[in-house]
Parts: structure tokens; C-alpha cells; sequence
């Protein structure tokens, strides 16, 4: 009998691409980190997503981008963009350069840069520039123990009794935003505590995965592309999430269609927005509640990134010491 040599089937979310995903986010969160506290989110969210471009091209694979920063073609990163060497596994990106480009001008917390990848297909394509009602927990729990149609009283008390702990227990996460001014009250009422944010709802959503935050609930409303990404997230960690899309006119309710989504008042949870297998890489521009912001020494830098797989659950934190000197003599040779 001929012997038979083994061929294992292709994977396009092996791990090695993972860590080459991580080298992107990093990129983009270095660039974007000479401009923390400077006032001026063009020129921070110009120098990111440049970088993260220029990374995500150096990557072998044929990626496309469907939610990216923007619709439009005229834009970098655009959703529809094509990126990667063009050899290699096909695979669905989702991105933000900068996670709280705001927040980076003023030098506040938790800015971000992430990119989430998965076969090719799986990410739900939601329209850029509209926002969605969301609510999130992180894992061990019940499945179906949040929903967007029960009353946040109830959602808090049926969170609290299956963590076995009491409503005061309790810490949401949610963006300080007048229109979130009834919620807020309704929360304190119930008698949990809330942290309140001023960007970057991705954070604040992953964050009710990882126990090590404190934080046990996500609730309100936020960017839909955010939404995706944060769910992303959330299934490496094994948490819940629901999110509905909030479509105040007629404008965006024809975009809402134009990117494939037919029943606009549809409740997604993280398997419905993120289908097939995901990783998640995500580096710290400013200190946040998931990681430490860059920082800059002279001749180099200090980045803090956590890349995460679905596929296996593992979380892995890196801590990586750029030598900008070294990187400079590769480059010119």
C-alpha cells in the first residue's frame, strides 16, 4: 500500500497570521502616538491609518475590508478596500485606526487601535457613520441573560442573581452622552455603579470579558462599525452581546440596505454579527481599561497589545520594545 502523506486543510485564521495582525495594530498605535495630547485628531487619525495601511499590505493574504473608516473610495481603509500581499488565505477585516481619535487629541483614556479578521463572509456589514443600541456582558453566563427588549432593571437583576452577588454589586460601562441621561438615571435607581467613558465604546464593551476590569455590564448606545469590532472581541472571550440598529432617517436606512441588512429592526448577538471563527488584536494608544498607552523613550517606544483567537480562547498579552534606531538601518538597506 503507497504510503499517503498527510496535507492538512488550509486555514486562513492559523495562528501565525494572528501575530501578524498584532504587528498592525502596533503600527498604527505607535504613529498615532506622537500625536496623543496634541489637539489634533487629522493629523493623529492621518499618521495611524497610513500606518496601519502601509502594515496591513505587508501582510500574505487577500483581505478585504468591510467595515472599515469610511464608505467612501476617496478614503484610506475605506470599507470595500482590498489590502494584504494578494497571495494567501482570503479573510474579512474590520478596523479602526484610532478607537477614540478624540480622546488620543486630548490625551484621555482608552484609545485604541484594532483589527479584528475572519474568513471570508462572516462580519456582518453594517453602514459607516450610524449608531446602535448595545448591551453586553462577558462570559460564564447564562446564554440569552441580556436582552435589548427587558427593562435595564431587569437586566441588571438577572446579571447580578447569576453572578450570585446583589444589584450594588454591580458596574456598568457606558458613554457619557446626554442621550444616555435616562438610562444613567435608571441605573442609579436600580443602585448598580457606572463608569462612565467619553470614547471608545470597544474598550468598554470587552472590558465586561476580562473580571481583571471590574466591569460587568456594557450598556447604550454607540457607533455600529465599533459594534462589530467589540463583538469580535467578545466571542475570543466567550461573552454575550446584543446590538439593534438605530436608523434615525431614510438616508440611513438606504444604507442600511445597500450593505445587505434586510429586516432593520433585527437584535444580532455575537454570532450573528461575527459568523465564522474570529482573532482580535488590539494595542493601547492611551492608558485604558484593557491595556497601557504607548510609551516613547529616546530611541524607541513601549507597546502594550493583547491578540485573542475564537478558535482556541486564548488571550495573549505582549509587551513589545520598538528600537526606532534598528528599525531605521533595516529599512534603508
Amino acid at each position: 500500500m503507497p504510503n499517503r502523506i498527510f496535507v492538512p486543510p488550509p486555514q486562513a485564521l492559523d495562528r501565525n497570521l494572528a501575530l501578524e495582525v498584532v504587528r498592525v495594530t502596533e503600527a498604527s498605535a505607535l504613529a498615532a502616538g506622537r500625536w496623543v495630547g496634541r489637539g489634533d485628531e487629522k493629523a493623529a487619525d492621518a499618521a495611524a491609518t497610513a500606518a496601519m495601511r502601509e502594515a496591513l499590505n505587508s501582510l500574505a493574504m487577500e483581505g478585504i475590508i468591510v467595515n472599515g473608516e469610511a464608505e467612501e473610495a476617496t478614503c484610506p481603509l475605506h470599507t470595500g478596500e482590498r489590502v494584504g500581499s494578494g497571495k494567501g488565505p482570503r479573510v474579512d477585516i474590520a478596523l479602526t485606526a484610532i478607537e477614540g481619535v478624540t480622546i488620543c487629541a486630548k490625551g484621555s483614556h482608552n484609545a485604541l487601535s484594532v483589527v479584528a479578521a475572519t474568513d471570508s463572509g462572516s462580519f456582518l456589514h453594517v453602514p459607516d457613520n450610524v449608531y446602535m443600541e448595545k448591551i453586553a456582558v462577558g462570559g460564564r453566563l447564562p446564554k440569552g441573560i441580556i436582552d435589548l427588549d427587558r427593562e435595564p432593571e431587569e437586566n441588571l437583576a438577572r446579571v447580578a442573581g447569576a453572578k450570585g452577588v446583589a444589584v450594588t454589586d454591580l458596574t456598568v460601562c457606558m458613554l457619557d452622552r446626554p442621550r444616555h441621561s435616562d438610562l444613567l438615571g435608571r441605573i442609579y435607581e436600580a443602585g448598580a455603579r457606572v463608569v462612565l467613558i467619553d470614547d471608545g465604546d470597544v474598550s468598554g464593551a470587552i472590558a465586561t470579558g476580562l473580571p481583571e476590569t471590574g466591569i460587568d455590564l456594557y450598556m447604550g448606545s454607540g457607533g455600529a462599525a465599533q459594534g462589530v469590532l467589540a463583538a469580535a472581541g467578545l466571542k475570543c472571550l466567550g461573552g454575550q452581546m446584543q446590538c439593534r440598529l438605530m436608523l434615525r432617517n431614510e438616508d440611513e436606512r438606504a444604507r442600511a440596505r445597500r450593505a445587505g441588512i434586510e429586516n432593520l429592526n433585527a437584535k444580532w448577538d455575537v454570532d450573528q454579527m461575527v459568523r465564522g471563527e474570529v482573532m482580535f488584536a488590539a494595542t493601547g494608544i492611551t492608558d485604558g481599561h484593557l491595556l497601557k498607552g504607548v510609551r516613547f523613550h529616546k530611541g524607541g517606544a513601549v507597546s502594550h497589545s493583547m491578540v485573542m483567537r475564537s478558535m482556541t480562547g486564548t488571550l495573549r498579552h505582549l509587551t513589545a520594545r520598538h528600537d526606532f534606531d534598528k528599525h531605521v538601518k533595516l529599512h534603508s538597506r
